[in-house]
């Protein structure tokens, strides 16, 4: 079997598992990568003549040539979803990625916002036209559910409910995220500015939307927390990103007591695993003030 016939097959495949765009095109590209590496270095393109050996030789080649452990283990990841599902589908008789491990990653410290930080960022959006309104309702939420960027951007006015949003999730998974009474305001004002500017208007269904009553992308998004970064003149060593904002959010959250378990389910998180992450950035300061917030004794 080609190659290019199976990563089309594959490709296929994700898509009516309802992957993300974002997350198809990108094992494409992944997988695309290796496959013109087979070509080009070993002349192969069908599917019976890959072998462990070649795989491993593409993986030592990027370590090689600089690439970070993470951006290895990435590749791997796509490369063992794509073997895995040749080997499902009866087009191997072994699965060629099985004894292939990852590269271990050194601990990294996800450097986040500070909470002076946060508040001059949204302080930055102070004003009442529809634009300033729709930023700071942008920044207000991603901060105050560590909602992802694509969670954002495809958000709908029928999830917004009372006290809580239903957020579609990776893989179309739906999870509840509480409103806060601050973020509640502040969608409620941006909500009306929206409706009054577009009230000649025929709107789609997302909630946040572009002044041409377009749905925004994510790069509208990333400059609405650059421009107030940038503002709050953030320290160079944090990445200023909607994606810290997430990382913010589950750090915030842990410092003030939140259990691990909770938050991995308010964050859509696949395992506990993933969230366990975030307990690298607290420092043990941190960890003491919340445990007194908890005492057993303390709270009979």
């Amino acid at each position: 079997m080609l190659l290019k016939d199976l990563l089309m097959e594959y490709v296929f495949n994700c898509q009516c598992r309802k992957l993300s765009d974002k997350t198809v095109d990108n094992y494409r590209k992944q997988i695309e990568y290796l496959l013109r590496y087979l070509e080009t270095e070993h002349h192969i393109t069908m599917l019976e003549d890959v072998q462990p050996r070649h795989i491993k030789g593409f993986l030592m080649e990027k370590t090689n040539a600089g690439r970070k452990p993470q951006y290895v283990n990435d590749l791997l990841k796509a490369y063992k979803c794509y073997f895995k599902y040749a080997y499902e589908e009866h087009y191997t008789e072994t699965l060629l990625t099985e004894r292939i491990r990852n590269l271990r990653q050194p601990k990294v410290i996800i450097k986040t916002f500070t909470n002076i930080e946060i508040k001059k960022m949204i302080d930055y959006y102070n004003g009442f036209d529809f634009l300033t309104l729709r930023n700071k309702a942008i920044l207000c939420m991603l901060f105050d559910t560590g909602m992802r960027l694509n969670e954002i951007l495809t958000l709908k006015d029928m999830q917004l409910k009372q006290d809580f949003i239903l957020v579609h999730g990776k893989g179309n998974k739906e999870r509840v995220v509480p409103k806060s009474p601050f973020l509640a305001k502040v969608l409620f004002k941006y909500l009306n500015a929206r409706n009054s500017y577009f009230q000649y208007r025929v709107l789609p269904p997302n909630v946040f939307v572009s002044r041409r009553a377009k749905p925004l992308t994510h790069e509208m998004i990333e400059r609405v927390v650059k421009d107030a970064g940038k503002f709050a003149k953030v320290s160079k060593e944090v990445r200023i990103s909607p994606h810290t904002c997430r990382h913010t959010y589950a750090q915030v959250q842990l410092r003030n007591g939140l259990d691990l378990y909770t938050l991995s389910r308010l964050m859509g998180h696949e395992s506990i695993a993933i969230t366990q992450r975030y307990l690298e950035g607290i420092k043990d300061r941190e960890v003491v003030e919340a445990a007194m917030k908890t005492s057993p004794l303390m709270n009979l």
